[in-house]
């Protein structure tokens, strides 16, 4: 499989991740063994990918994981080991959300 392949379906699973925990109430919201084995494949796609291609879109990752975590961090609280799951790939401070809600509200391809 091509590089840009696995880049896409990891990112597409981080990406639906994040819209799944995204505003959840509480565990009684959430499918938490899917989501143990969910956040496990998502980490090992991110060990996995080369290390050279991870600084083009580490920053943009740190968003979409770091709401993420903001989102489950609301509904299971700060220590939960779902959040403690996905904290390894956020690298830096750069680009780091403020909440949940931190969207971008113009995307790359719009002028």
């Amino acid at each position: 499989m091509s590089v840009y392949a696995r880049i896409y379906q990891f990112a597409a699973s981080v990406g639906a991740l994040e819209g799944y925990v995204y505003k959840k109430c509480g565990a009684e919201d959430l499918d938490l063994s899917a989501l143990s084995v969910w956040t496990d494949n998502i980490l090992q796609a991110y060990n996995n990918l080369p290390t050279e291609v991870l600084p083009e879109f580490q920053n943009f990752l740190n968003k979409t994981v770091g709401r993420a975590i903001y989102s489950l961090k609301d509904a299971l609280g700060e220590d939960h080991e779902l959040v403690s799951k996905l904290k390894p790939m956020i690298k830096g401070e750069r680009n780091l959300p403020t909440s949940a809600d931190d969207f971008n509200k113009k995307k790359w391809f719009q002028h």
